[in-house]
């Protein structure tokens, strides 16, 4: 039979397609439907759909970020342990704006009359002191069910011990037909305030992400489909219908997730990604493996699940410039997206990143999108001309403005994924890709003083390509919270094995055969008294090897170590992963003979720090692997744009990859 593997990326502005048939690879690109996003995928799946079964399909969807970011989820309710129905309103103590004499208030996704208490009692070592009331469940059911709540969020304290009193109200809730969230399922571990807002955020999105699934299902047929995480493994739709939360950022997970396997072939296991689209820019640091985090937050809510050390800025192709209200050009955070776009897309007038990009000669005018989609200059021109007037700048120097506010946002960015985190980007590559990030990587580089950019073959949908190399993945957890000392390591080692059995279930759910499942063990442990906890991969050593590793592990993270300190056991760990068929990245031999410029498609006007140049246009499916060449240049393809500055020097390696370095 016929098996069509295909990558889906939804962005604010296209939707990328990587199709694996037979072991060839293609791509295509189509604009974005942000009214409804699974139009646009079925659009661009309408020939392998007609083909008949054997499609499998793996989506990296922003219907839960965004619906998030912009709380337009669904009516949902708090219930909790009777006293703490404020736990969303006071939140923790942090203040974004620590030296603001006007502190903004918290504004909790649920409504405080919405937040219901039920008199239960769990204490912190499990025992269940005290169950909810029958009558006192059945009333609650019926007065949401009256409200006109779609979904439910319970979450008792110290349910993550023991979740019984969760699961009775859960049970009678579900009876009503609203769509429940469990703390204890889905996330089992202390510290109430995080878990509660998880569980919160969880419930919003339920209604969300079921009406979207339910529509793109509808036109898939018998298509077989996943769902991206952003913990670099994929999901069932079942599975994320429930815990929609976890595809939160899975579009930039893709792209890791690709970047990893490009960069490693390319001999740069040390990078960081630049996915630089046409809303946001995505970056990550890559330390020889992807590095993840617990400590998350979406828009102003705390998530409290394994996630891709991802940072977000709202700079990208699709940026706003504007003047704000002190006379200053800005750029962002506001995207033209997908409709109306820039204005060189002839649908509207706002001055964007990639207009500024056009006006400089970094676009090839006549291949955007490979010469499908027709852009038109001047209003590009026009609107950056307006701006220019209002500063009495050029429309040149406008433009350079605008491209220089808008790198020095994702520097920023950068920075804070490199040096706040302790590591050095001078011994990192930035491996860029989505549709923009090759027209602003070099002068990253450049400024940040790192090794080299590596821009790979199709960067314009390498997200949706990492999909294609995502295996499945499930994260359990477990909070323990005692000392070393006095933890029993044979109960310790129940849990490990309990969450095991947990994860061989559900990959076995999803198709794994047992050999092709795999499990990685961790644990979370700090000092004694510490608010926060380092995340330990279970030693080779087993229980006894725990606190030495700890001790390692701080003094690298944080220069100092407590060699007599007392450590905690916090949380245990399991990441489950079922294997996927990987795609093999194959090495491309040069052509004899081949010169760049068999490559070159034009010669084009080149503005950069205020002089005007000539460079050409180099079309890369006609680059041989083995050619160098100088700046000022461009690499277009159908997806994305290279742009190689004055004073720079690309090759091209066995991958295709463009490597670029900033010349002595």
């Amino acid at each position: 039979m016929r098996i069509v593997r295909i990558g889906v990326d939804t962005g604010g502005t296209f939707t990328d397609f990587v199709i694996s048939e037979n072991g060839r690879l293609s791509t295509k690109k189509l604009p974005s439907t942000p009214d409804d996003p699974s139009r646009a995928i079925l659009e661009g799946l309408r020939e392998y759909l007609e083909a008949g079964p054997g499609l499998v399909l793996i989506h990296g969807t922003t219907v839960a970020t965004n619906a998030l970011l912009e709380r337009k989820g669904s009516k949902i309710a708090l219930v909790t342990t009777k006293g703490f129905e404020d736990i969303l309103s006071i939140g923790r103590q942090t203040r974004r704006l620590l030296y603001s004499l006007k502190g903004e208030p918290r504004i909790p996704l649920v409504q405080r009359d919405l937040c219901f208490g039920i008199a239960e009692r769990t204490t912190a070592d499990g025992t269940v002191e005290r169950t909810p009331p029958p009558s006192a469940v059945r009333t609650l059911a019926r007065t949401l069910v009256r409200r006109g709540v779609e979904a439910a969020a319970v979450s008792f304290i110290n349910a993550y011990a023991d979740g019984t009193n969760e699961e009775a109200v859960a049970a009678e809730l579900e009876r009503r037909g609203l769509l429940v969230c469990v703390s204890s399922r889905l996330l089992p571990e202390y510290r109430e305030y995080e878990r509660t807002s998880t569980t919160a955020v969880n419930a919003f999105l339920m209604p969300v992400l079921d009406r979207y699934l339910e529509s793109l299902e509808g036109g898939l047929d018998k298509a077989s489909l996943f769902i991206m995480q952003s913990n670099e493994g994929y999901i069932s739709p079942r599975k994320a219908r429930k815990e929609p939360i976890r595809t939160a950022l899975s579009g930039p997970a893709g792209g890791v997730v690709g970047s990893l396997e490009l960069a490693r072939a390319a001999g740069f296991p040390e990078f960081i990604s630049f996915d630089m689209g046409g809303t946001s820019t995505d970056v990550s640091l890559v330390d020889g493996d992807i590095r993840r985090t617990n400590e998350n937050t979406v828009g102003d809510f705390p998530i409290r699940l394994p996630i891709i050390d991802i940072h977000s800025v709202g700079a990208g192709g699709g940026s706003i410039a504007h003047i704000d209200s002190g006379g200053s050009l800005r750029v962002g955070p506001r995207s033209a997206g997908a409709d109306p776009g820039p204005a060189c897309y002839g649908r509207g007038e706002d001055p964007t990143v990639t207009d500024a990009d056009l006006v400089l000669g970094r676009i090839d005018p006549d291949y955007f999108l490979g010469g499908r989609m027709v852009i038109e200059p001047e209003r590009s021109r026009a609107a950056i001309g307006r701006l220019a007037v209002r500063i009495r700048k050029t429309t040149l120097e406008t433009a350079q403005g605008i491209v220089d506010i808008a790198n020095a946002n994702m520097e920023k960015a950068i920075r804070v994924i490199s040096l706040e985190r302790g590591f050095d980007p001078r011994e990192f590559a930035l491996l860029s890709f989505g549709g923009a990030g090759g027209m602003h990587a070099a002068d990253l580089a450049a400024s940040l003083r790192m090794k080299a950019v590596l821009a790979p073959q199709n960067a314009g949908v390498l997200s949706a390509f990492g999909l294609l190399l995502a295996d499945s993945i499930k994260d359990y957890s477990r909070s323990v919270l005692k000392t070393v000392e006095k933890a029993d390591p044979a109960v310790l080692e129940r849990g490990f094995q309990e969450m095991e059995k947990r994860g061989r279930r559900d990959l076995a759910e999803d198709g794994f055969a047992l050999q092709a499942m795999f499990f990685e063990r961790s644990v979370d442990l700090r000092y004694l008294g510490q608010s926060y906890e380092i995340n330990v991969p279970f030693p080779p050593g087993g229980f006894k090897s725990l606190a030495e590793e700890f001790h390692r592990l701080h003094e690298k993270t944080y220069a100092y170590r407590h060699a007599r300190g007392v450590v905690e056991i916090v949380t245990l760990r399991v990441k489950a992963r079922g294997a996927a068929g990987k795609i093999r990245l194959r090495k491309i031999p040069p052509r004899p003979g081949a010169s760049a410029g068999d490559a070159a498609r034009k010669i084009q006007a080149i503005h950069y720090r205020g002089r005007a140049h000539k460079g050409p246009v180099y079309d890369r499916s006609r680059l041989s692997p083995g050619l160098r060449f100088d700046g000022p240049a461009l690499v277009v393809d159908e997806g994305s744009t290279t742009f190689l500055p004055p004073g720079f020097a690309l090759r091209v390696d066995g991958y295709h990859n463009l490597i670029i370095r900033k010349k002595e």
